[in-house]
């Protein structure tokens, strides 16, 4: 993404046929809530810190400055990408329970590749296109790093590096004393000898903004499945954000705790090497035992019963196996720890609250917000529409309800998520809802919803990995969406595009 406009391109589609990307420009249709916000004629600019420099800190940074606002970015990685940057190293503790362990962030497995196509990942008006460049992935489900070269590209284009503060991390972030309109942001940041290649300190700093926007991501605090008789039990244990490679794995009989992503992408990438895989989900029934279509050594369990001092684990099917190695691909926690709100925003079973519409404390709002909570989503565009909507109030074209408003929302949130036996650590799964709250947030800000093709591709997307999960990234058979996204994609150069949508 260079800034021009797109042409025709090329993709690689089923039965090994190109697909030609047409030069003319189709308006594909866009949903529209019939909920607006009200648009204020002022434009205030404030002084904001952004707490990340992932993809929600990246596209937070460009919507805060196209809204005029005065932004500075907290990154303490050296390099723009957030949870997208590669690092092959692992935690001395598995576990990630010492909290005085050596910290690594980054949660990616060497062969990664995204679950969803790259059209429906990327930004609305950044679209993540293939380049053509034979050292660039091209593949409509890329590897890690190519995500991590289109947030960098992203980056570039948009001149965010300029803003970023890299090696320094946020300890403190506040409201000054009575003043929730004023915020206190603490940071030290790596002092280092690049020559010798050492570091030698921190040099701290505090300074005051008007808002603070936390974009740090949530995946490097891990959740542990609770086992029954886990501390007797002689075998090891793991995280999967200590995952990397399955080398270790050699003839082992395996237990993999969990039925998201990255638990599938593991248990078929083990099983290529160990002896058997075992995969267990509170989310199947009981009885459940399954050998898995195309392996003859991967199996699907209910969920552990027990684990005893005999190294094996019991499953509620009533099946006993003896293990070498538990893996928990249990996610993660949201994870504040430089956030003082003096007990404002608080975290119970993994629910950050109050916040209205996942976004905005109402006490503290708009002073304090979260881009990047929800999950089972689309993220990139959810960030985008977040960060629009962020801006947009920060400015004063967008107004909010009053906090006494907010806050009864989010009581009648939380009451409808009990009536429906929902968990609180659940609170921020939107799923099949996060269509509906993408456009929410789009006609508060004025902007066209998502497209009808993003919907669209993302069902087929899904439908294909249920039906065919061994060959879903290279045989997704929907090339008039693709046609349908790359017409809709031309429409976009970069430097043309309108700072706001508030005016639309």
């Amino acid at each position: 993404m260079d800034g021009t406009l797109l042409t025709s391109s090329f993709v690689k589609c089923p039965q090994n046929r190109t697909l030609s990307l047409p030069l003319v420009t189709a308006t594909t249709p866009t949903k529209h809530l019939s909920m607006s916000s009200p648009q204020l004629p002022t434009n205030i600019s404030r002084h904001v810190a952004v707490i990340g420099a992932g993809a929600a800190g990246l596209v937070a940074a460009r919507d805060l400055r196209r809204e005029g606002h005065d932004v500075v970015v907290f990154e303490r990685d050296n390099q723009v990408g957030g949870t997208w940057v590669y690092n092959p190293r692992v935690e001395p503790d598995p576990l990630r329970l010492d909290p005085n362990r050596r910290i690594i962030h980054s949660s990616l497995y060497r062969s990664l590749r995204t679950n969803l196509p790259r059209e429906v990942m990327g930004f609305k008006d950044y679209p993540f296109i293939a380049k053509n460049d034979k050292k660039r992935d091209q593949r409509r489900f890329p590897g890690h790093q190519e995500v991590l070269l289109y947030l960098q590209d992203f980056a570039s284009e948009f001149g965010i590096e300029e803003i970023v503060r890299f090696d320094t991390e946020v300890v403190h972030a506040g409201p000054v004393k009575d003043d929730i309109g004023k915020w206190t942001v603490r940071s030290k940041r790596k002092i280092r000898d690049d020559v010798r290649e050492v570091r030698f300190g921190f040099d701290v700093d505090e300074e005051i903004y008007d808002a603070v926007v936390i974009c740090n991501g949530h995946y490097t605090e891990p959740r542990i499945a609770q086992i029954p008789g886990i501390s007797s039990w002689p075998g090891k244990q793991m995280h999967s954000h200590n995952y990397r490679t399955p080398e270790g794995f050699q003839d082992q009989v395996a237990i993999l705790i969990g039925s998201s992503a990255s638990s599938f992408d593991l248990s078929r990438e083990i099983a290529g090497v160990a002896k058997e895989v075992h995969v267990t989900s509170r989310s199947v029934a009981d009885e459940t035992y399954q050998e898995q279509p195309g392996f003859d050594n991967i199996w699907l369990h209910s969920m552990i019963e027990s684990a005893r001092a005999d190294g094996s684990v019991v499953f509620r099917n009533g099946r006993v196996v003896v293990a070498d190695i538990i893996i928990h691909c249990t996610g993660y926690k949201y994870h504040f720890p430089f956030l003082d709100t003096n007990g404002i925003v608080t975290m119970d079973d993994n629910r950050v609250a109050p916040l209205y519409k996942h976004v905005f404390p109402p006490v503290l709002a708009p002073w304090l917000s979260f881009v990047g909570l929800p999950w089972k989503v689309v993220p990139f565009p959810l960030f985008e529409l977040q960060t629009k909507w962020i801006a947009g109030v920060l400015s004063g074209h967008i107004a909010l309800p009053t906090p006494e408003e907010m806050m009864e929302d989010v009581k009648a949130f939380y009451l409808t998520l009990e009536a429906s036996n929902i968990p609180k650590y659940r609170t921020h799964n939107l799923g099949v809802s996060q269509f509906e709250y993408d456009n929410w947030l789009a006609s508060q800000c004025g902007c066209p919803g998502i497209e009808e093709w993003r919907e669209q591709m993302y069902d087929a997307a899904g439908m294909s990995k249920l039906l065919r999960p061994e060959i879903y990234r290279d045989e997704l058979d929907d090339d008039d969406l693709v046609l349908e996204a790359y017409a809709d994609f031309k429409k976009y150069t970069s430097k043309s595009q309108s700072s706001s949508c508030f005016s639309q």
